[in-house]
């Protein structure tokens, strides 16, 4: 399979991916599928994929979560014998800067200066949020085929 087939599949065609990577194949290995299970796992237990409905969660700890993705990442990657899974880094860092960082670069100051406190910022920050959660929810979707492991990211809903 080629990573733009992959991509296509899971609804991410809009990551700038350079066309030599788009239409290389992409066949995991077994570093690509521990590394890819590990991140899919971390995406399926955080809000990043699930619902914060409006009366309940934290915004500021909504965004934490948000942000440790970059950490989990990092560690996943430097974790011993994953220096082999370029599958999944390739794909994980492409999520990270283009979808994740916008995100958090822009939350960043305004929760620092207590946006949080204002009923209109709230709601534009859960507004945003559920729009990068469904990115996420398609990442996790991504990161169960390169895991090779059955997608659960519709377990819960209706």
């Amino acid at each position: 399979m080629k990573l733009r087939e992959l991509l296509d599949k899971w609804s991410l065609t809009k990551l700038k991916i350079s066309a030599g990577f788009l239409d290389a194949e992409f066949q995991a290995n077994d570093q690509d599928r521990d590394a890819a299970w590990s991140m899919y796992v971390e995406l399926l237990t955080r809000i990043t994929t699930q619902a914060l409905p409006a009366e309940h969660g934290d915004e500021a700890a909504a965004l934490a979560s948000v942000h440790s993705l970059f950490a989990i990442t990092r560690e996943i990657l430097k974790e011993p014998g994953r220096r082999h899974a370029d599958k999944f880094a390739k794909i994980a860092i492409v999520v990270l800067n283009q979808k994740v960082r916008p995100f958090t670069a822009y939350w960043h100051k305004p929760s620092l200066a207590g946006a949080f406190d204002d009923s209109k910022q709230r709601e534009r920050f859960r507004a945003e949020l559920a729009e990068l959660q469904v990115v996420l929810t398609h990442y996790a979707g991504l990161l169960s085929d390169l895991a090779d492991v059955e997608d659960l990211t519709k377990l819960e809903q209706d």
